[in-house]
């Protein structure tokens, strides 16, 4: 114990002997609460995303009184605290628009409150960067509770997993070839438990991301929602986070350098989401480490797949991932490829935490010798359409489209691109190139999951079902395809991408990482004098504020007042 009660951070508030304090402990007592509940004990602060309309954390007001229970056992007074909550499926035009809006409510609720350390409960795509963004920047000793992935869906027999076959059946509804019948089969069949979604989306990339980084209990990220370990790992989090406040172990002891290489080596062997790298990018900046698009790119040239889950495997989902061993099995397999002396949130290394770790089906979970697929989930593409960076997941596209060139179909906005992808005759073949843009950061606003592009009805009535396909917005996780995202700087701001016209020729090279079209330069600057900026999407509110500090893809789509270099550190709240 390095700490003594005397230095507890909830002591400013309730051990003095003055009148402020005295007004802190009645309204304790007002709420039935006594000094014992309070006194020489780390009070810990349980960060709640739970929701009635988020049904993928619509568990976790269950699961906060399991991580009371393990504060209690610790020692400790746990105090429920709700936050933003982040539903993928409900919250419009895009949870993205509202992460970092989260990530400051987690930081200034754990600021402005008597909380010395935080139990972080979230998994929902947005919920696990906002909380670890916000809790980072606040620097108090926190742990991540991981929400866990529902159960495999199931339709006539046949496994489904979220989103990766909702894409598949309504592109053959589209087609023609299933009924509603069918279809309503599978809408009833895809999500048959609360928790997140079940394939390896950005759900179970991040909370997999969080296990990397070390800031979970190990195992934590694969245990399914409704599992009964579920709720026993919920109290050990709770028990832990009484111990960390008690040895100080404060965020940039665990998030370092190693750590966050580390991370993104766990990303690209789990087959990871694209929108990992946006959210790695904010977390480690967050943190005061300068993570590149470049080294994403490194370490994926270095880690191959190991994770054999769809989207980018073929036929397993997170229940199977447990069951074989979760990701302390898959980072044994990594070996010497991670930073074995990383500190955790358990207060060891990643080596100790992963020590002894078995894997239970070497399919589900493949060794270095057998990989998935030969380098990491993601690479990152350069050129004269992305100068800053484009991001696509190769493990999850037909090789075919690896090395593509072919004329660009340009859609300036969704509502445009649906009138091309419904119209069954409109002119198009198999090479061409479907572009969206106006989607990014400004232009979505909040760069929404456009990214994968339906495919165009002119070209299922051929047989055809893939396609390359490219925007500056992003696509979900459980995506897969020949679909080219996060085109930086964006068109809305006066990209590359805005220049393009229909019917410029589009080379795609994946294994020479480029993205160029065939433009000349004399032709791009005519075309720039041309260009007009668009209007500002908002006038007023947290729109307007957005616009004006939101950072392009390849920063991490982070508030630039809120990156570490920005200013000094915050100060404590004075108490008078």
């Amino acid at each position: 114990m390095t700490k003594k009660p005397e230095d507890l951070r909830s002591a400013r508030w309730f051990a003095p002997d003055d009148l402020r304090s005295m007004g802190h402990r009645s309204r304790a007592r007002q709420m039935g609460l006594d000094g014992n509940d309070w006194e020489g004990k780390p009070v810990i602060a349980i960060i709640n995303t739970w929701s009635d309309l988020s049904p993928c954390h619509h568990h976790l007001r269950d699961r906060a009184e399991f991580v009371k229970k393990g504060v209690y056992q610790a020692g400790g007074m746990p105090v429920e605290m709700p936050v933003q909550s982040f539903s993928e499926q409900f919250l419009k035009p895009t949870s993205m628009l509202y992460r970092n809006f989260g990530a400051m409510e987690v930081e200034e609720v754990l600021r402005s409150h008597p909380v010395d350390g935080a139990v972080l409960m979230g998994g929902c795509d947005k919920s696990t960067p906002a909380l670890v963004m916000g809790a980072i920047s606040m620097g108090i000793p926190f742990i991540f509770m991981p929400a866990g992935a529902m159960l495999r869906g199931n339709y006539a027999g046949q496994k489904l997993g979220s989103g990766t076959d909702v894409w598949k059946y309504w592109d053959e509804r589209r087609a023609g070839t299933i009924g509603k019948a069918e279809w309503d089969g599978v809408e009833g069949g895809i999500a048959r438990s609360y928790g997140t979604c079940m394939t390896m989306g950005t759900a179970s990339t991040m909370m997999s991301i969080a296990e990397g980084f070390g800031l979970c209990l190990p195992g934590a990220s694969s245990i399914p929602a409704p599992d009964a370990g579920h709720k026993r790992m919920a109290a050990a989090s709770g028990r832990r986070a009484v111990e960390m406040v008690w040895e100080d172990l404060t965020p940039e002891k665990v998030i370092t350098w190693e750590a966050t290489r580390n991370a993104v080596r766990v990303a690209m062997a789990t087959g990871c989401s694209t929108n990992a790298v946006i959210h790695l990018l904010a977390m480690a900046r967050r943190a005061g480490i300068d993570l590149t698009l470049d080294e994403f790119d490194a370490i994926g040239h270095e880690v191959p797949v190991l994770a054999n889950l769809r989207p980018s495997g073929d036929k397993y989902l997170m229940e199977d991932f447990f069951y074989a061993g979760g990701l302390p099995a898959l980072m044994n397999e990594l070996g010497d490829k991670l930073e074995l002396g990383a500190m955790t949130v358990t207060g060891k290394s990643v080596g100790d935490n992963i020590e002894g770790a078995k894997n239970f089906n070497d399919d589900v979970i493949r060794p270095l010798s057998n990989p998935v697929y030969h380098e990491g989930s993601l690479a990152v593409l350069k050129g004269n359409l992305a100068p800053d960076g484009a991001v696509i997941k190769p493990a999850a596209c037909n090789p075919d489209f690896y090395q593509h060139r072919g004329p660009a179909l340009v859609a300036d906005s969704y509502a445009e691109l649906k009138e091309i992808i419904n119209d069954e005759d409109h002119p198009m073949s198999a090479d061409t190139v479907l572009v969206l843009r106006n989607a990014g950061p400004q232009g979505g606003p909040g760069m929404p999951e456009w990214g994968m592009l339906p495919m165009p009805k002119a070209l299922l009535k051929q047989g055809i079902r893939d396609m390359v396909r490219m925007s500056d917005a992003r696509m979900s996780g459980t995506s897969y395809g020949a679909c080219v995202l996060h085109i930086a700087p964006e068109a809305y701001v006066g990209g590359p991408l805005a220049l393009l016209k229909t019917g410029d020729m589009v080379v795609l090279d994946i294994p020479g990482r480029k993205l160029e079209m065939e433009v000349s330069d004399e032709e791009l600057a005519e075309r720039r004098k041309a260009w007009t900026p668009p209007a500002p999407r908002y006038e007023r509110g947290y729109g307007a504020m957005f616009s004006q500090h939101i950072e392009q893809a390849d920063k991490g789509c982070d508030f630039d007042y809120l990156r570490t270099d920005f200013g000094a550190p915050v100060p404590e709240p004075e108490i008078n």
